[in-house]
């Protein structure tokens, strides 16, 4: 499977698979396209475009934040909640981008650009880049409001723009965005790519003496924020991140601790602030020559 963000890994056509929770359901695929055709009407400049959503869409997220506040506190890192409170989603409908996007350019300068769909991960991580975050406006199907085979809104806002709103967080994500415009070849993209999946989607630190969550994959999983101690933690380790595989079907059960939010947006910081592809390579080496003396 190709190892770039969960944004990129799977295509339109393999989102409406017959495994798809919508399979079959053609009124929500014409709403969702619907949505996306709006933001690809949209003008350059023009204000990002307003989604009358329906009561079965604000149900599936009041359902997702209310049993992702409490599982918060009990799991999300320190900083993670600094960004709740900061950026206080509602928590009985779905918020407008347009909202989303004035909060977070007053908290952290970053804003949000309305995507019609899946975007290719040169796209997404260089708009980071820009204090730019790409984001969906559709709603994952009704049926199944705890889980989403693809990015939705409930991902988008509640894991992604939540950490947004916290300035480490925040930084975190455009010394991302910048590092990944300094891969030239497919084979760095690659190693930088697995390191945002363990590190912005899956990242867990050591805090209050126990595994917190700070990536935005494990804080938008009504289950996986739940189950996610269960995984195998191993230590905070850049070269053995950028070669590591991943799967995107099913609960994590690698995760890489980091043994504090200081060290871990320390190292992270570093790493995105030198990334090239020299320092990928460099890196892939010392993970294959760690194997080797296992």
């Amino acid at each position: 499977m190709d190892t770039t963000a969960i944004k990129s890994v799977q295509s339109e056509g393999a989102v409406a698979s017959a495994a798809h929770p919508a399979a079959g359901d053609e009124a929500y695929w014409r709403r969702r396209e619907a949505i996306n055709a709006a933001v690809a009407a949209r003008g350059e400049g023009a204000p990002i475009p307003l989604v009358d959503y329906l009561e079965e869409e604000d149900a599936v997220w009041r359902q997702v934040s209310e049993v992702l506040g409490p599982r918060h506190r009990r799991h999300a890192c320190t900083a993670f909640l600094d960004g709740v409170t900061r950026l206080d989603l509602p928590r009985d409908r779905i918020p407008q981008l347009r909202e989303v996007d004035r909060c977070l350019r007053a908290l952290t300068g970053f804003s949000i650009r309305p995507v019609g769909g899946l975007v290719g991960p040169t796209e997404f991580y260089g708009s980071l880049a820009e204090r730019a975050f790409c984001s969906t406006q559709y709603v994952r199907h009704h049926a199944t409001p705890f889980y989403t085979p693809e990015p939705d809104i409930v991902h988008e806002l509640i894991g992604h723009a939540t950490m947004l709103a916290e300035p480490d967080l925040a930084a975190l994500y455009q010394l991302a965005g910048t590092a990944s415009r300094r891969a030239e070849s497919e084979s760095a993209l690659d190693f930088f790519s697995r390191v945002f999946w363990f590190a912005l989607e899956f990242g867990v630190v050591l805090e209050e003496g126990r595994p917190k969550a700070y990536g935005a994959g494990l804080l938008s999983s009504c289950g996986e924020i739940e189950a996610f101690t269960a995984a195998e933690m191993r230590p905070f380790d850049l070269a053995a991140m950028g070669t590591t595989d991943y799967d995107i079907t099913h609960y994590q059960p690698l995760l890489f601790l980091a043994p504090s939010f200081s060290e871990m947006t320390g190292r992270l910081g570093e790493f995105f602030s030198a990334f090239d592809d020299e320092l990928a390579e460099r890196l892939r080496r010392e993970a294959q020559e760690s194997q080797l003396r296992r």
